[in-house]
């Protein structure tokens, strides 16, 4: 390791003029004149304190990591999606009477859902199709722009609408927003993936390459279980390159099972205390067993190869 002593205007007089005479002592060919950068060459680089610091710092490996990830173009695309979808959700909120309008918010806790299915009861009876059009459009919306909260959505299905009637809306609403979610990550997905979930998603890349001759049973398995978030395969799956018609098969299939035992617990929702109640020990066990049915003929075919 050499040590090159160069002028830096940081460092201190006495601690320049100590350098400059410790190097002289320990090689005579070394400069006499007054140093002015500290410089450490290891190999064929040369770092320089400032960025010997920076590497060490956490701030410093972080940096561009944190920094928000989308283009102009791109956020603005996005933008003009999230406007066009709010101008839809808008003229609907118009077209309802004015005395609805102080009730309306998404609901967060259990007992604004059971405020909001009290209020909302009536109105579905009186107008049906408007409060349909209106529930569509309010979960799509929530499902490809990501805010959280559609499985109160699901439990008020449930609620308003029975099993039957409400298990069809909740997969009808939950693929479409999923659809439009995919296609939008399509366009600008692949930097905001990169920046929120990097190891998931490089392990995603590498389950898919392995699993691309049974891509479907893999997809319904993770569809059915709650092995990744239905979140991040939205997002991630145009990213690692999964064939639409797949995705969607995939989630009109998958998603069956949870929206069932989430519409069945809209109508005891009166006695619902929590929605980890909702995936208990004895559930999450018969999602795992039915995702891991779907995968039998994918091991089937290993087995096969293997043998």
């Amino acid at each position: 390791m050499k040590v090159k002593i160069l002028r830096c205007s940081s460092l201190p007089n006495n601690l320049l003029q100590l350098l400059s005479t410790s190097a002289a002592s320990s090689s005579p060919s070394l400069s006499m004149a007054a140093p002015r950068s500290l410089v450490v060459e290891t190999g064929d680089r040369l770092l320089d304190r400032d960025e010997e610091e920076n590497m060490e710092s956490p701030t410093g490996k972080r940096f561009k990591v944190e920094k928000f990830p989308l283009p102009r173009w791109e956020f603005v695309a996005a933008l003009g999606v999230f406007l066009v979808f709010s101008s839809g959700l808008l003229c609907i909120y118009l077209t309802m009477p004015a005395a609805e309008y102080e009730m309306l918010k998404l609901p967060r806790t259990l007992a604004d859902l059971r405020v909001l299915k009290d209020h909302l009861a009536s109105y579905a009876r009186v107008y049906p199709a408007k409060f349909i059009l209106g529930y569509c459009s309010t979960y799509i919306f929530m499902q490809t722009f990501m805010i959280p909260g559609t499985i109160f959505m699901s439990l008020l299905a449930g609620a308003l609408f029975g099993v039957v009637r409400g298990l069809f809306l909740v997969v009808f609403n939950a693929t479409a927003g999923a659809s439009s979610c995919y296609f939008l990550s399509k366009l600008i997905g692949r930097p905001i993936v990169n920046w929120l979930w990097p190891e998931k998603l490089r392990f995603f890349q590498a389950e898919i390459a392995k699993q691309r001759e049974k891509l479907l049973n893999y997809m319904l398995f993770l569809r059915v279980t709650p092995t990744l978030p239905n979140l991040f395969i939205n997002l991630a799956s145009p990213i690692v390159d999964i064939p639409f018609h797949i995705f969607f098969l995939a989630t009109v299939i998958g998603l069956i099972p949870a929206s069932y035992i989430t519409v069945r617990a809209g109508l005891a929702l009166g006695d619902l205390k929590s929605v980890k109640d909702l995936y208990d020990f004895k559930t999450l066990a018969v999602l795992f067993l039915i995702g891991s049915v779907l995968l039998i003929p994918t091991l089937l075919k290993r087995k096969r190869i293997y043998e």
